[in-house]
């Protein structure tokens, strides 16, 4: 039966590389398990914080499990979806801020709606087959871009949740504290992670991931017994603990102000939402895509089936009772530990849902480390860069002798990690390409859908904004 699901022997992989690659994926997406409550829950006006932080991590691991079971069954495709960071951060810091913030202004339970709207729009677009039209479109150069700048993005993520990049006012960036405990944990599972793959071990970064919990666990121990005041890198936390209520947020869009529907904000806001995650998903599947070797003949097979498993994440997710479901950049290191089909999906399903009654070990691993006035996450922080530097082996792919290939793309590349958004790369790169086909005489090879898009990126830019 799986092998018919899944056509494993086709793909070129087994049932036991699967369940690594799933298991792997889980572990560099499982902050999301921590960091949606602590995010969300405080805009949950009217709600006690407890009840609100349970009732997030509920929908949280909910939306992401159902989101990644569709995706595996519909499109066959290792590629896992959750609550996705920067919706949520829009989710609270705009549209559910007051007024006098510089916020939209509307409740929690109208933002929900918010994003119920933005889910079902995002599905029709997948029904017509405009979304698969527009990965269908996009050059082969761009497509390369796409990947190599998020595997910048990832590295620099995985960066930061190392404490080995930190925010400066004067420079934007600069380097942390490289004599410090999370950027020596990060190292040391560094070391260990590449080691295992080089010697080719079998699910070496799952395996890296858990060495780096394990050694963060004993220095923890032993810095504790030398400083009292000593900060842990890994806390054991216990194993079993019951699930919280969901029960506050559950389907709470039907107690929104449906009056406000037709105002221009609520539009404004629903439209960002759309933009966010089309581009946010289609960078996304691109990227993976390529990385995965699933592009052919510069198209995404089964695209509208995977756009369309992102799109019904998102709608189950605003009824449960979170942002924006959307896929993952994390599920590369599922593809880098060998992952090739839904099956590593319902592994990592799976996790999300055993999550519920194992946040405790959970939390072990994807808890924060009180670092520079917020938090980071130094045990999963070397799976991340290291799946970022592997990404970067598309670039050779690019047209680097032709400008008007090759600037779109390093637009790209430089605008995903510098702007923090995935969205903002590819508005980068997506005016740019026509712009300068169009500008050196060489327009009719671009697609006209690039036209429409790069004319879109613009007016959301000149509109829409946040």
């Amino acid at each position: 039966m799986i092998e018919r699901l899944f056509k494993l022997q086709a793909n070129g992989t087994t049932v036991r590389r699967e369940v690594i690659a799933g298991a792997t994926t889980f572990m560099t997406m499982a902050y999301i398990i921590f960091v949606q409550p602590q995010v969300l829950a405080p805009a949950l006006k009217g709600l006690p914080p407890e009840a609100a932080i349970g009732a997030v991590l509920v929908a949280t691991c909910l939306s992401a499990a159902l989101a990644t079971f569709v995706m595996g069954l519909l499109a066959n495709y290792p590629i896992a979806l959750a609550p996705g960071m920067g919706e949520n951060f829009f989710f609270v810091f705009t549209v559910c801020a007051p007024v006098a913030m510089k916020g939209m202004g509307f409740s929690w339970q109208e933002g929900f709606l918010i994003v119920l709207i933005s889910g079902v729009l995002f599905m029709a677009l997948t029904l017509l087959k405009v979304r698969k039209a527009i990965i269908n479109a996009i050059p082969p150069s761009i497509k390369n871009a796409i990947a190599v700048g998020i595997g910048i993005f990832i590295a620099f993520i995985g960066l930061k949740e190392a404490g080995i990049v930190v925010g400066h006012p004067g420079t934007y960036v600069a380097l942390g504290k490289v004599i410090s405990p999370p950027v020596l944990l990060t190292a040391a599972g560094l070391v260990l992670t590449v080691t295992l793959m080089v010697r080719r071990v079998p699910g070496g970064i799952l395996l890296g991931i858990i060495g780096t919990a394990v050694i963060g666990l004993i220095a923890s121990q032993i810095g504790g017994a030398i400083d009292a005041n000593f900060a842990p890198l890994v806390e054991y936390h216990g194993v079993v603990d019951r699930p919280p209520s969901i029960k506050p947020t559950f389907f709470a869009f039907v107690h929104a102000d449906f009056g406000n529907v037709l105002t221009a904000s609520f539009v404004a806001a629903v439209v960002i939402f759309l933009f966010m995650d089309v581009f946010d998903t289609m960078g996304t599947l691109v990227g993976v895509g390529e990385r995965a070797g699933f592009i052919v003949n510069n198209e995404l097979p089964r695209a509208d089936r995977a756009l369309l498993a992102d799109a019904s994440g998102t709608v189950v997710g605003a009824m449960l009772g979170t942002s924006t479901v959307t896929s993952y950049i994390e599920s590369a290191t599922g593809v880098e530990a060998g992952g090739r089909t839904g099956l590593a999906n319902m592994v990592t399903g799976a996790l999300f849902l055993l999550a519920l009654l194992l946040s405790p070990l959970v939390k072990m691993i994807a808890a924060g480390y009180p670092y520079a006035g917020g938090f980071i996450h130094p045990v999963t922080a070397p799976a991340l860069i290291i799946v970022g530097s592997m990404m970067m082996q598309v670039v050779t792919r690019i047209e680097w002798t032709d400008a008007t290939e090759a600037v779109p793309a390093f637009l790209i590349m430089i605008g995903i990690p510098l702007t923090y958004s995935i969205a903002n790369g590819f508005a980068f790169g997506f005016i740019a390409y026509p712009a300068i086909k169009l500008l050196t005489g060489r327009g009719r090879e671009v697609k006209p859908l690039l036209y429409v898009l790069a004319v879109l990126f613009i007016l959301y830019y000149v509109f829409f904004q946040p």
